[in-house]
């Protein structure tokens, strides 16, 4: 099961992926506040769960502003791929920038690359490497379900933004042709900001794709 919650000022999704057994995978905590932190941790309890690992997207302040609060509530570090490494490592220092402040987050546990599989107690996970929004923007692609988190590569009749630092606009339609649209229609996209989508929808209705 996929659980949504949507957090701080930049109004990111944060996804709690469950297994039968009740382990969780925690992706991209992007909770800011106390209260914040309070609505995640009370439904993880109230749920009987327990986070196994955490994943990034990629390492944008909105995605990881919960990362500190995962690693002394649950002992979670991050998995990640490595070219987003210097944004995590300053997320300290350039949050203030954006107008919040955060805790540095943990160094990652794992670097994950393109290819690889995620095996747990809940359903595989496939790793897929689609830069453009970031260098070491993932989408975590969950067949089983029928699903795929793209972070902020795609959104609903939307596209990740490629003006901050390592962006490239070319490099992220690419991605999104080679990566994502292959997938089958009926896949669902849970984006990193806004609703959920999917594969069919944004091949039909979502403006920056035609023509590309």
């Amino acid at each position: 099961m996929i659980k949504s919650f949507t957090f701080n000022p930049f109004q990111e999704n944060t996804y709690l992926l469950t297994a039968p057994n009740r382990n969780a995978i925690l992706i991209d905590p992007g909770c800011y506040t106390p209260a914040e932190e309070k609505i995640l941790s009370d439904y993880i309890q109230s749920h009987g769960l327990k986070p196994v690992m955490l994943l990034l997207t990629h390492a944008h302040l909105d995605h990881i502003l919960g990362n500190q609060w995962a690693f002394q509530t649950y002992g979670l570090r991050p998995q990640m791929h490595s070219l987003d490494l210097p944004d995590l490592q300053r997320l300290e220092a350039y949050a203030p920038l954006f107008g919040v402040q955060a805790k540095a987050s943990p160094e990652p546990e794992h670097f994950l690359i393109n290819g690889d599989q995620i095996h747990w107690d809940g359903p595989q996970i496939q790793v897929m490497q689609a830069p453009g929004h970031s260098p070491g923007s993932l989408c975590f692609y969950i067949q089983e379900l029928g699903s795929v988190l793209s972070g902020d590569v795609l959104f609903q009749g939307s596209i990740g933004r490629t003006d901050l630092p390592g962006g490239d606009h070319p490099t992220l339609i690419n991605s999104i042709h080679r990566v994502l649209m292959p997938l089958p229609g009926n896949t669902a996209v849970y984006s990193g900001h806004g609703s959920s989508t999917t594969i069919d929808q944004e091949r039909v209705n979502n403006p920056f794709l035609r023509g590309n």
